[in-house]
């Protein structure tokens, strides 16, 4: 028998890294070659991997008492709770804590729905959410629900449909018709599900792993109405989203969304330690506080990840969110240049979480250059990224994978942009 552990997402004709150092934004493989690590390893190595700062702050709390029960209080949980709510929009106030992003989303379903006192939630297709069987009911992308309902499916979930250009399902001339176009939808399916059955709508403020597009201009303003004018809580899924990723502390603060519950994880500790978590208003805090907590998670808000996350919102705050600001129309300037390929058929993103997507250029309508959902045979987006990595440098995949995603870590230099921009240039000539 070979490794004993077996990876997550696992596929037996593809043996995958084994990485074993890493260094600001590279990371090294058990034969000591270097790659870029422009996938931040899961979109969430936010602080890079040598933060000796988050090193520290985790031994010092293991080394004064390792673990304390989440029935109980800690110093460390409850200081990071209070930044988090200082860093967050304004009318947040209290932090229920959790281990992953999955377990995060389930544990703001129960908050919304028992407030609610409603069954639904509503999220959007080409979205991700999780992969426990809540969370995993909630994320629009089959690759992930159809596995995970192919015995059981969990109930009380609704879709709609995103704001999508590039092969999207709408027809609009501009980004502010799409975006009325995709709100005059979004009501009218509330409307049909009966708006007295939805507890909250889900929403990645920018898209994560399904394609780091953005909302067009006007768009979240109209959902933000129409939540409040139907009673429906809003819920921002910040997982990938959150801690500078998209050059603010929270994605929300890019689109001036005041969201009634913000669930995050990942680059909380910038994955140093497993942390997650919901921050709620001021009126769900105040619910909680009355009615309490019946259920809990052994590890959520482990005081030595509360000790990591406390310490990467200190390098956050010290300059990394900062460099995100200063870089990102350099990377995105240099993104563009590659819609110079005929295959390149869209560059979108937001700060440090980019999405290049191919289409076929011979194609009468919008149409992917392959697509994994429907078409059989070898997908040539993942030779691509195959190039890539074989030229030192390692990139994500969406869902679907029509294209590359491009997150680095926040400590990301412009030479570094530069060079991995370049070998995805250089892969996209040597594929195409």
């Amino acid at each position: 028998m070979g490794n004993a552990a077996i990876p997550h997402w696992y596929e037996p004709k593809h043996e995958p890294d084994t990485f074993v150092e890493g260094e600001g934004a590279r990371v090294y493989n058990d034969e000591g070659e270097e790659y870029l690590d422009f996938v931040s390893q899961l979109y969430c190595v936010n602080a890079g991997h040598s933060q000796q700062h988050i090193v520290d702050a985790m031994t010092e709390q293991a080394e004064k008492i390792p673990y304390v029960s989440s029935g109980s209080r800690n110093p460390q949980r409850d200081r990071l709770a209070r930044r988090l709510t200082e860093k967050a929009p304004p009318n947040m106030s209290n932090v229920v804590f959790s281990i992953s992003g999955s377990e995060a989303n389930e544990t703001a379903m129960q908050i919304v729905r028992d407030y609610q006192d409603a069954p639904k939630i509503l999220t959007r297709w080409r979205s991700y959410h999780g992969a426990t069987y809540g969370a995993g009911a909630l994320t629009g992308e089959p690759s992930t629900r159809t596995v995970l309902e192919k015995h059981s499916a969990a109930s009380g979930h609704a879709k709609f449909l995103p704001p999508l250009d590039f092969c999207g399902p709408f027809d609009a001339d501009t980004p502010e018709e799409l975006g009325e176009q995709a709100a005059d939808h979004l009501e009218w399916v509330i409307r049909n599900e009966g708006p007295d059955s939805i507890a909250a709508l889900f929403t990645e403020p920018i898209a994560g792993s399904s394609g780091a597009y953005p909302a067009p201009p006007g768009y979240f303003d109209r959902v933000r109405e129409i939540c409040d004018e139907h009673d429906i809580l809003l819920v921002a899924d910040e997982v990938i989203t959150g801690f500078g990723r998209c050059g603010e502390w929270f994605g929300v603060q890019t689109e001036d969304l005041q969201p009634d519950v913000i669930t995050f994880a990942k680059g909380v500790t910038s994955s140093y330690a497993p942390l997650a978590g919901a921050i709620v208003s001021e009126e769900l805090g105040d619910y909680l506080e009355r009615e309490g907590l019946p259920v809990g998670q052994t590890f959520a808000g482990h005081p030595v990840s509360c000790a990591a996350a406390n310490a990467a919102m200190d390098v956050y705050g010290d300059g990394l969110i900062r460099n995100v600001r200063d870089l990102e129309g350099h990377l995105e300037s240099h993104l563009r240049e590659l819609e110079e390929f005929p295959k390149v058929a869209e560059v979108r993103g937001r700060g440090f979480l980019w999405s290049v997507d191919f289409g076929d250029p011979d194609a009468e309508d919008n149409a992917f250059l392959f697509d994994p959902r429907v078409d059989e045979g070898d997908n040539p987006i993942e030779t691509l990224r195959e190039h890539a990595h074989d030229r030192g440098v390692v990139f994500g995949a969406g869902r679907p994978d029509t294209q590359v995603l491009i997150c680095p870590p926040l400590c990301a230099t412009r030479e570094e942009i530069d060079e991995a921009v370049d070998v995805l240039a250089e892969s996209i000539d040597a594929t195409f």
